[in-house]
């Protein structure tokens, strides 16, 4: 399980103390920390441990991370389809909905054309619906 690690300056800015303050208590050894390089870092455990507070729980995450590769795409048929995607991405979300990252290439020696999409299950999960519908059935 991974575990939220935090740098000085983020942890001074969740306390509302100065960066200077927390490096001395990590000196101090009143707040533990790992060195790494020429920085510390300070993990959610040890830093509630500090304050006294709660570490809240954080629910599982899931993301979507998937490539869409097409056949016999010109470069007129990329552009079109990388606006169309790029478009119903940036377009209004329903709320709570996390944004999609999505990336399109075009190899125009190939007549391929690969759509990368990354983020929230259930809206990439859509998109790719409506790539293959778009795709499938041609205007």
């Amino acid at each position: 399980m991974a575990q939220d690690v935090f740098s000085v300056e983020q942890v001074a800015a969740k306390l509302g103390l100065h960066v200077r303050t927390v490096r001395n208590y990590v000196r101090d050894g009143r707040l533990k920390a790992v060195r790494i390089g020429k920085q510390y870092r300070i993990t959610a455990t040890d830093l509630a441990a500090f304050t006294g507070l709660p570490i809240a729980e954080r629910a599982p995450a899931a993301e979507l991370s998937a490539v869409v590769e097409l056949g016999g795409v010109d470069r007129a048929a990329a552009d079109r389809i990388s606006t169309m995607v790029l478009a119903s991405v940036n377009g209004p979300r329903d709320a709570g909905e996390r944004p999609l990252r999505v990336e399109t290439i075009h190899d125009g020696e190939r007549s391929t054309m690969k759509i990368i999409v990354l983020g929230d299950l259930a809206a990439g999960a859509d998109l790719l619906r409506w790539v293959a519908s778009i795709t499938e059935n041609p205007a």
